[in-house]
Parts: structure tokens; sequence; C-alpha cells
């Protein structure tokens, strides 16, 4: 779970609705300040249990630079709702919702950032989701980043840990498991137990004291908030999803694999080895894990507004 280092939004930002043609979805969004040359448009995907918070701090640094964001809960997440269905989670489904996200943002042309490229960003689950959506249609975009997001599901010891979320989520109610994860994460840190009630995405919520209360209350309602069939069917995508670096390496769009310097979801080597079959650009941002846009905002934007400013001028990976 990222942890967001803060959650009040810039001066550049707001929190909106942003109507597609299949539903309206809660966003962040933010623009460049007037003077600065808009270079385009970002488009912001989150992970698992994650929100358009987990890019908070980068809202900033990226408008600054000259882009437009826009950080998304996807269906189901935290402030934009979705049905009580497994099946309307399917990675299809949920593709279908970034390229109608994609659409409506295009349609938009806000005075500070006109219409022009369009990039497209997936932190660790939304990177796979948003590689199904470049592999149903490319041509809304202009680069793909896969932030801490591997080639195929993850890794076995997580793979454990994701199916007994998925186990207890089918039957006990979201506050239970909630507490569940808690004391387990708990036990863990204290060396007692294996924490296997913990997901990749959620850890270090109990034993971490240093974070703010405001922040813990957060991340409680965040999860509260989001739909548990939306946990259940994306948890399984992120334990079955098959290798599809071949499909995307066939499609002509410049590609960036970013990641720290560890993450506990894909091997490091693992996503290097991705960046290479795909020909991509590969960024690693030191001090910083499975969340860099979380832990290392400042240094994670420049690495962003390069690539995009390269993919954007026709320079590609």
């Amino acid at each position: 779970m990222s942890r967001p280092p803060f959650l009040t939004l810039p001066a550049c930002a707001r929190a909106r609705r942003l109507p597609t043609a299949r539903g309206d979805f809660a966003v962040h969004e933010a623009v460049p300040p007037a003077g600065t040359a808009p270079r385009g448009t970002a488009l912001l995907v989150p992970g698992y249990t994650g929100s358009k918070e987990d890019f908070i701090a980068l809202l900033e640094p990226l408008a600054l630079a000259g882009f437009r964001v826009v950080a998304v809960d996807g269906r189901g997440q935290h402030e934009s709702g979705g049905p009580r269905e497994e099946s309307a989670y399917a990675q299809a489904e949920l593709a279908r919702d970034i390229l109608a996200q994609a659409a409506a943002v295009r349609a938009e042309t806000p005075r500070a950032a006109p219409a022009g490229p369009l990039h497209l960003l997936g932190h660790s689950l939304g990177g796979l989701i948003g590689r199904a959506a470049v592999l149903l249609d490319p041509a809304p975009f202009t680069s793909l980043t896969l932030m801490s997001s591997g080639p195929a599901a993850i890794a076995p010891a997580q793979q454990a840990r994701t199916r007994q979320l998925v186990d207890a989520l089918r039957v006990m109610d979201m506050e239970s498991v909630w507490q569940a994860m808690r004391e387990s994460d708990a036990r863990a840190a204290a060396g007692v137990g294996n924490g296997a009630a913990g997901t990749p995405e959620v850890a270090d919520i109990a034993d971490a004291p240093e974070v703010p209360d405001a922040t813990a209350a957060f991340l409680h309602r965040r999860w509260m908030a989001t739909v548990p069939e939306q946990l259940i069917a994306t948890g399984r995508q992120l334990i079955a999803e098959p290798d599809r670096v071949a499909e995307l390496a066939a499609v002509p769009l410049p590609i960036h694999v970013l990641s720290g310097t560890v993450d506990y979801a894909w091997p490091v080597a693992q996503m290097e080895e991705m960046a290479v079959r795909l020909g991509a650009r590969r960024t690693v941002i030191e001090g910083a894990e499975h969340s860099p846009n979380a832990e290392r905002p400042q240094e994670t934007a420049r690495a962003l507004a390069r690539f995009w400013a390269a993919a954007g001028d026709g320079a590609g990976a």
C-alpha cells in the first residue's frame, strides 16, 4: 500500500469527477501554472488497494514541469465506487475504463494545458491494467510507464499472501479483514508468526508508529470505501497474470520501466529483464522500494518528466 507523504492537495490541483462513456471517476487533477509551457497530459492509474492519493506528491512537480496530471480512482476504488459483482472487475473491463478515461481527458482542453501528448502510467496492478489497455488500443497514448510493475504474476510469496486476503474477503466484512491485517502485521513486526494475512500492498500499517494519525485514518477510510469484489477480482489477477511482454513489445509505443532498488511484489531483476525485452527506458529510483511515487516523489517526477518530454518529442526510449 502506498502511504501518501501528505494528503493536502497543492494549489495547482483540485479534486473532481471525470465523466466518461463508462461512468464517472474520482480524480485529482493538476495543471501547469500560468506562464509554464504545456507539454502534455499524464493519466496515472493506481495499484492494488490504492487510489489517486498515491500520486499526490507527484502532482506539483509534474505540473511545474509543464504536464497536466490526472490521477484516478479506478472502478471500485476509494471514491469512484462500483458494482458488487466480481465480473465487473475483469481485467478487460478495467482496461476499457482506462480507454474511456483517456478519451475523456483528451476531449477536455483546459486553457493551461491544451490537448497534446497523453502519457499513461500504471503503478503495480495499475501497470498490468494499463498494459491491457494499450494492448486493446494503443492509439490514444503517446507512451506507457510501468512503475513497480512486472511481466506476469507477483512473486510466489506474495501470491500466497494475496490468496489469503482474497479468501478472507469472501467470508469476512471489510472492517474485520482490516483488523486482522493490522494484528498480523503487528505480530510480524514483533517476530511472532509470519504475518501471512497481510498482502504486498497492505503492509507496514500497524508496525509503523511514524505514520501520522491523519494518514492512518485515511488508509482505513480508503480501505473501507473500496469494493471488496474489486479486491477479490484484481487480487486473483495479480496471482494469475500471464506474461504478455512479447505482445507489448510489438506495440510501437515508447515504454518506461521505473522502480525502486527493492521490490517485494516483483523482483527488481525481473523488471530489469522485462525492460530489456521491451526495449524500454529503465529508471531505478535510489532509496525507493515499491512506491517511488510516495517514497521519492521529486526524483520520480524528474525521471517521468524527462521520459515524457522525450516521448512527446518523438525521441522514444
